[in-house]
């Protein structure tokens, strides 16, 4: 047996008899990971619980045996203590749906990965944002396609759009039709030049904030084909309709 410390960003978790849980976890020790955590119902447990949220990042003690398929969390802890996001409807959401995209989309992430740090960076700016909240999981989608290898390409111009193949913005439809609209191109474009703290410069309403999502979901699900029926997908549109 070997214990370890490391810190993790939950992503999803299954109850696991009557009182334990498997958290899935990207890590920056060990990429993303399965825990055992026993007992949290029980004692202190209840409070070990509530760190278990999506996107919550914590540190902890694990103990890896060779006779166990997942390794054993002990002592948890949260890393990064959350001042707004767990008491605000929409970011609370936004948060759910930035876990489960995770989820479905990262397996093999090598130790030490930037999307780590990448990840723990977009759960602070979510926390303390305070204006464009509304636009942060679109911006979130942009920012993930660069860590995931296909971010768009080429110097866009007014009217282009984007060859969702080829991952590059382009003059004319391409010949296959896979390709984002003219608005959701040139909405694309702008959250490429547009920090986390300046989303409100991003004008967008409900129509045109879903009708992006959803062609950043194609764009996605073009390349790694792991994204479709996103279940948080319909929370965001009732809370943000």
């Amino acid at each position: 047996m070997r214990n370890y410390k490391a810190t993790g960003v939950v992503l999803h978790t299954l109850k696991y008899g009557d009182n334990s849980l498997v958290v899935f976890m990207l890590t920056d020790l060990k990429g993303r990971a399965s825990f055992m955590v026993r007992g949290v119902k029980s004692g202190r447990g209840g409070n070990k619980l509530a760190l278990f949220q999506p996107m919550f990042v914590v540190e902890f003690e694990a103990v890896s045996s060779p006779k166990a398929q997942m390794d054993t969390l002990r002592d948890v802890h949260s890393a990064l203590p959350l001042e707004s996001l767990p008491f605000d409807i929409v970011k609370s959401t936004i948060a759910l749906f930035m876990a489960e995209v995770l989820y479905r989309l990262v397996r093999d992430v090598e130790p030490e990965s930037p999307l780590f740090d990448f990840v723990c960076n977009v759960v602070q700016s979510l926390d303390e944002a305070q204006s464009g909240v509304a636009n942060f999981h679109l911006k979130f989608m942009v920012e993930l396609a660069r860590h995931m290898g296909f971010y768009p390409s080429g110097d866009y111009r007014e009217g282009d759009v984007l060859d969702i193949r080829e991952g590059v913005f382009v003059g004319a439809e391409p010949a296959h039709g896979a390709a984002m609209s003219v608005e959701n191109s040139r909405t694309l474009a702008r959250f490429m030049q547009t920090d986390f703290d300046s989303l409100d410069t991003v004008p967008m309403n409900r129509t045109s904030r879903d009708a992006f999502l959803s062609a950043m979901l194609e764009y996605f699900d073009y390349h790694l084909d792991s994204v479709r029926n996103i279940r948080s997908v319909e929370i965001l549109r009732t809370v943000f309709g």
